[in-house]
């Protein structure tokens, strides 16, 4: 196991009206399909206060090994779901190194 994983902080812009129907899918789907995927560490979702924007944080032992989550047909199968509940410009994403 990496000592220093890598974290992929992803704001979500989440449709008024359609907040449930992403945490449902992220319990529901999303989250067990991740767990499944090599060099997988861990993944929360997060809510800002009362507003619509959430934050996905993705972490993965090594930058290859979480994008060939996404480049798999899993993750092809999954992220539409959870992106069908995003409005406007959806998501904007930011790697991290942990040192």
């Amino acid at each position: 196991m990496s000592q220093n994983p890598i974290e992929l902080h992803v704001d979500l812009d989440v449709e008024p009206g359609r907040e449930q129907q992403l945490v449902d899918i992220f319990h529901n789907v999303f989250e067990g399909t991740i767990r499944k995927q090599p060099g997988f560490v861990f993944v929360t979702l997060l809510k800002t206060g009362a507003s619509t924007m959430y934050r996905l944080v993705i972490s993965f032992q090594t930058e290859e090994e979480r994008l060939a989550w996404v480049a798999s047909d899993d993750h092809q199968r999954v992220w539409p779901q959870m992106e069908a509940n995003l409005k406007g410009e959806k998501f904007k994403a930011i790697l991290w190194h942990n040192l």
